[in-house]
């Protein structure tokens, strides 16, 4: 009889240990921190204007690099970006479905097609345009799983907001990015 109790301590302490370091590890190593999303690139693709109806689109080439700290994998379905100036809804650009690997960064590239008629009922469109900078709001939400190590697989999704400065002289950029994870 004594053998067994012997034997049942030391598997209560061997449970007990491994609970421990679970639960150390998730709230060290393994806790969920929220990708960096880097805007690396806004190239003007094309302008396609006709005045005074304020016809046309604007396409613009975006790349953006995601840098995953995570140990998990992030497989995401198929999402849309949208792209808000002065409040208005201006563009939707798609993101295609796709996954990021553990601790590794992806670039990914698309084009936004901005149509005139609905930046120009913009208030500010006239002064932002003599100045040559326009400042839109980016809301991206990527739905999918989360892959720890190939065993445990947890839904999950990835939200960010963007302020974004585009500047028409220079064709250069400027960002700020929020981020929020939900598993």
């Amino acid at each position: 009889m004594g053998r067994w109790k012997i034997c049942c301590v030391v598997s209560a302490i061997l449970v007990v240990v491994v609970v421990v370091v679970s639960v150390t590890l998730y709230f060290t190593l393994f806790k969920p921190k929220h990708p960096k999303i880097i805007l690396q690139s806004v190239t003007i693709e094309s302008v396609r204007l006709a005045f005074p109806d304020a016809k046309g689109n604007v396409t613009l080439g975006l790349t953006v690099m995601v840098d995953n700290p995570n140990y998990g994998g992030f497989k995401y379905d198929n999402s849309t970006a949208y792209i808000n100036y002065g409040g208005n809804l201006v563009a939707e650009a798609p993101i295609g479905e796709d996954s990021i690997s553990p601790r590794s960064k992806k670039t990914i590239s698309t084009s936004v097609i901005i149509f005139a008629d609905k930046l120009v009922t913009g208030r500010d469109f006239w002064s932002d345009f003599f100045i040559g900078a326009f400042n839109f709001t980016s809301s991206t939400t990527l739905h999918g799983k989360v892959n720890v190590f190939k065993i445990f697989k947890l839904k999950g999704s990835s939200s960010s907001y963007c302020n974004i400065s585009v500047f028409l002289h220079n064709q250069t950029t400027d960002s700020v990015c929020t981020y929020k994870i939900k598993l």
